[in-house]
């Protein structure tokens, strides 16, 4: 399932790169997209593949403290570059005449820098908040990785700046994002409801259906890894989630755009050609 989600990633970026009809904000941010899955992925699954191998469970504090920083950094970098890309679509439907100045390449790599320097801020804000706490040794943590709300349900819970900076990081990199998308989505279905002809409405609607699948995927996953490791005292419940949310949902992000995008599967396969 790695090499697939690796494979599969690196195809869309291939795709991206390769054909200049995809030189668009819509595929250059999704191309960002897939190097964040495979960034992401690779934060946590080949140490768990180690581990299996080796028979060793063990990881040190620094080590730990690490996987926990780019986890957040990945993670929050899909969460930043999926609102990107809802109000990519947002501009893009809306409105279209105005779309090649708001969307231009310089204002895209401006979104996706910003989206970087976000998800590295949340990061450091989670690596703020752990190092606030004692300094954790033979800590038993269950999950294959360092899940960062388990590690933050580690500390004590009447650290006082501690919360203040969980709830901060909750807002900014959490409430703020859906509330970006759910925003643009609304004013999406609202353009497109106005529209009176069948064929524009699903046109318009299939702009933006992988985008939205991906959205859900991604949100549901999320939700159930950070409400579960939070919530629930079952550890083989919050492992599932942790497996879907870090293996599962990367990978089926290239099969989304790759099944239900016109342009990508022709990309695919002129390039499938070449090679031949």
């Amino acid at each position: 399932m790695y090499l697939v989600t690796i494979l599969g990633n690196l195809l869309i970026i291939l795709a991206v790169i390769s054909d200049y009809q995809l030189h668009t904000p819509m595929y250059i941010f999704l191309s960002n997209l897939s190097l964040a899955d495979i960034c992401f992925t690779s934060t946590t699954i080949p140490k768990m593949i180690v581990d299996i191998l080796s028979h060793s469970r063990v990881i040190s504090y620094v080590g730990c403290l690490t996987q926990m920083s780019v986890y957040v950094l990945f993670g929050s970098m899909d969460d930043m570059l999926l609102t990107v890309m809802a109000y990519d679509r947002y501009v893009a439907i809306c409105h279209p005449l105005q779309y090649p100045v708001l969307m231009n390449p310089r204002h895209c790599g401006f979104l996706v820098v910003l989206s970087f320097l976000f998800s590295l801020l949340d990061s450091q804000l989670h690596n703020l908040i752990v190092l606030q706490f004692t300094y954790f040794k033979g800590v038993l943590i269950s999950n294959f990785f360092c899940n960062p709300a388990q590690i933050l349900n580690l500390g004590c819970s009447d650290n006082f700046s501690g919360n203040i900076l969980k709830y901060i990081a909750g807002v900014l990199f959490g409430f703020f994002p859906i509330s970006g998308i759910f925003l643009s989505y609304y004013k999406i279905i609202s353009s497109i409801l106005r529209i009176s002809s069948p064929g524009g409405k699903f046109k318009a609607f299939s702009t933006c259906g992988s985008h939205l699948s991906v959205v859900c995927l991604f949100y549901g996953t999320s939700i159930g890894v950070y409400f579960g490791s939070s919530v629930s005292q079952s550890p083989k419940n919050c492992l599932v989630a942790s497996v879907i949310y870090t293996l599962v949902t990367p990978m089926l992000n290239p099969f989304i755009y790759s099944l239900r995008n016109r342009d990508i599967k022709s990309s695919l396969s002129r390039l499938h050609g070449r090679k031949l």
